[in-house]
């Protein structure tokens, strides 16, 4: 337990910014009811950064992310802002192989009193988290690739029994965890082994290691067939592992299903870091008219409590982050704000409001 905690913060590009700031306005209603103190730090990095100045992600950043008990993330790259291989300035990508975050964790689920897309009455259960690979895979080949000339371009995918074996772990793990509060406990691999050699490399790494995890259910996939199943019965699902792209595409297939990337929090979690952002990009269409959803933004404040709390021992946080989600729970099961993208007309102002006037923190 520490008296205060760093938060290096990085809003970044777009509405990154926009959704941070309602991010900071609710962690600031936490401290005060907690008695907990943030210090939180804002540090340059992103696209428009690097129109102004060259970097993308300045040494100094860096560095405060390294130093912080945790970082908060906007959302960062322009479609416009590219380096010289053609490829967006992503520097999200950057600090994820920098600081190891090898696990990338995409919880989805439904809320009371929003929308579903899926007509099935069943889509209202849908409760599952995605880790996907964070260091290796096909995002293994950024800034590798291989070019012959002006007529192919190699890309490589890289699976490694130590980086396969970690996320595994980790999967394992939280699948235990999830089991205790009344889920299925149940992990299912999500691979393409039929076809290629890396993937059935990993399935082999993956079926070694539930051999210590008895209590946990498991089976694998194909990544197709896994993009079929989780429109027809996403419900059916507790924790998916899987490979860096496969992850990458799945992430935002699951986002969709619960009625888009403003309701989709994520973490990028190593073993000594933590960064916690919004699943969505910076949404430039939008930018600075005030409509962004931050939910997602908010839900990342609350992930980032839950990990702060296991990794510090404080159950004060582990409180802040229940508040924040049943906080946001009431204010959209009681029709109080509905975003955009449900057909309302909350802003993120509006949103962000409701949220912390619902925010109620109960001791354990």
């Amino acid at each position: 337990m520490k008296k205060t905690y760093q938060i290096a913060v990085l809003p970044g590009d777009g509405i990154g910014q926009e959704v941070m700031a309602a991010a900071l306005a609710v962690l600031d209603a936490v401290k005060k009811q907690l008695g907990v103190e943030f210090d939180t730090r804002t540090y340059p990095a992103g696209a428009e950064h690097y129109l102004d100045s060259g970097e993308s992600l300045p040494e100094p950043t860096l560095a405060a992310c390294r130093a912080a008990d945790a970082i908060l993330f906007g959302a960062m790259g322009l479609p416009h802002v590219r380096g010289v291989d053609g490829t967006e300035i992503i520097p999200q990508l950057d600090i994820r192989f920098a600081l190891d975050l090898y696990a990338g964790v995409r919880p989805i689920r439904t809320f009371p009193g929003l929308p579903v897309p899926l007509a099935n009455p069943l889509a209202s259960k849908i409760d599952l988290v995605l880790i996907r690979e964070n260091t290796e895979g096909l995002f293994y080949s950024r800034g590798r690739g291989r070019a012959e000339g002006d007529e192919a371009v190699y890309d490589t995918m890289k699976i490694s029994r130590t980086g396969t074996t970690r996320v595994c772990d980790f999967a394992f793990k939280l699948a235990e965890l999830r089991k205790k509060t009344g889920r299925p406990g149940h992990v299912t691999s999500v691979d393409k082994a039929n076809v290629f050699r890396s993937m059935a490399f990993w399935r082999t790494i993956f079926e070694s290691c539930a051999k210590r995890y008895p209590a946990i259910s498991t089976d694998s996939a194909y990544v197709d067939a896994m993009a079929l199943n989780l429109v027809l019965k996403p419900w059916a699902y507790d924790v998916l592992v899987t490979e860096n792209m496969f992850g990458d595409i799945l992430s935002d297939l699951i986002a969709g299903l619960v009625g888009g990337m403003g309701m989709a929090p994520s973490g990028d979690i190593g073993d000594h870091h933590g960064l916690f952002q919004p699943a969505h990009g910076t949404a430039p269409d939008i930018a600075g008219k005030g409509i962004a959803n931050p939910t997602a933004m908010i839900l990342s404040v609350a992930m980032m409590l839950e990990w702060l709390s296991d990794r510090h021992d404080d159950s004060r946080l582990q409180d802040g982050a229940l508040a924040i989600q049943r906080a946001v729970e009431i204010s959209f099961a009681n029709n109080i704000v509905r975003p955009a993208e449900f057909g309302g007309k909350s802003n993120t102002a509006d949103i962000t409001k409701a949220i912390i006037a619902n925010l109620k923190v109960k001791s354990a």
